[in-house]
């Protein structure tokens, strides 16, 4: 099995940064996409932004050209760096990773904007 757990949330103000990171961890063979999705109480999970293995990247749009996600497969990790943090990026981010046909999901990292 597949564990996941993500770290570097906190609370900022506005316009500041945050990294969050995501480790894989457990019985892996391979990893294939990776990505971060957020999910506010009550509200759907929603896409944040993903990254193949390959390096192909995917965004949301209310985090283009502010968030960028990268990856170490040696360290089967996956960044988020977080850059002119909005107030209404304030959500509980969640890291996933598709492997062997199953997706795995962390438990969540919460992000506080402040005005």
């Amino acid at each position: 099995q597949v564990q996941l757990v993500e770290s570097g949330g906190g609370l900022v103000q506005a316009g500041g940064s945050l990294r969050l990171s995501c480790a894989a961890s457990g019985i892996i063979f391979r990893i294939n996409d990776m990505g971060w999705y957020c999910q506010a109480p009550g509200k759907q999970r929603e896409l944040v932004a993903t990254i193949t293995s390959g390096g192909s990247t995917n965004y949301g749009d209310s985090v283009k050209g502010r968030f960028t996600i990268s990856r170490d497969n040696a360290k089967n990790t996956v960044y988020l760096q977080m850059n002119s943090l909005k107030p209404e990026d304030t959500n509980v981010y969640y890291c996933s990773a598709h492997s062997g046909g199953i997706t795995y999901w962390g438990r969540g990292t919460q992000v506080t904007v402040s005005s």
